[in-house]
């Protein structure tokens, strides 16, 4: 049965081309900020470029935050790209402001501190240390994923083993400077590369989650 997506358009993100990488992976992709479509779906994309305090002003608008919430609390797959994963946190903290985030997860979004003459943004393909045992990456542990971000979570924070699920968390590093590149948590999950440019990589990934739901 083929799984029907709501691609959140809640004013960020690169929403055509998350929805062609959907549809590419065979999902039935709707691209609303319709409240019940958006809660109702098999899965929901929370996608997201540009500044934290910014995407999580959008988010509330179209009460974004609150389907988010709703569909974790009856176990409803989400998955978060880049600054859409980023706002899944506590907070972030972009020149000197902080922003409260949906506190999915506790943790911190700040600035990447990569060694002196590395640039930021972090702008390219990296690998990524995936641990055993993941959806997302399965098939695709030793590939390369497309980033594009001047900030990311250094910290993972969530320590209560008392959850039934233990996360499963990737990390990258940019110049020596490490960082959450994906969580896998439930039905929570979410990447801080781009998956929808990725490449072949990012398909299969896409593919992954499409087939979990």
């Amino acid at each position: 049965m083929t799984k029907k997506v709501v691609l959140l358009d809640y004013g960020s993100g690169n929403i055509r081309s998350g929805e062609r990488a959907l549809q590419r992976v065979g999902a039935d992709v709707t691209v609303t900020a319709d409240f019940d479509a958006a809660l109702n779906a098999d899965g929901l994309l929370v996608p997201g470029v540009g500044a934290f305090e910014a995407c999580m002003t959008g988010l509330r608008a179209v009460r974004g935050d609150v389907v988010v919430d709703r569909r974790l609390t009856g176990s409803r797959p989400v998955l978060g790209i880049c600054v859409g994963m980023q706002i899944l946190f506590a907070k972030g903290i972009e020149h000197g402001v902080e922003t409260d985030g949906c506190d999915q997860w506790p943790g911190v979004v700040e600035r990447l501190r990569p060694e002196a003459g590395e640039p930021v943004p972090h702008m390219g393909w990296n690998t990524v240390d995936v641990p055993a045992g993941t959806t997302l990456f399965d098939g695709i542990e030793k590939e390369r994923f497309y980033f594009v971000h001047s900030y990311g979570v250094r910290e993972w924070q969530l320590t209560d083993t008392r959850a039934s699920v233990t996360p499963a968390v990737t990390w990258t590093s940019y110049g020596g400077d490490r960082f959450v590149a994906a969580v896998e948590n439930g039905p929570l999950t979410a990447t801080q590369f781009h998956p929808e440019k990725s490449g072949d990589a990012g398909a299969e990934l896409l593919a992954n989650w499409v087939r979990s739901l």
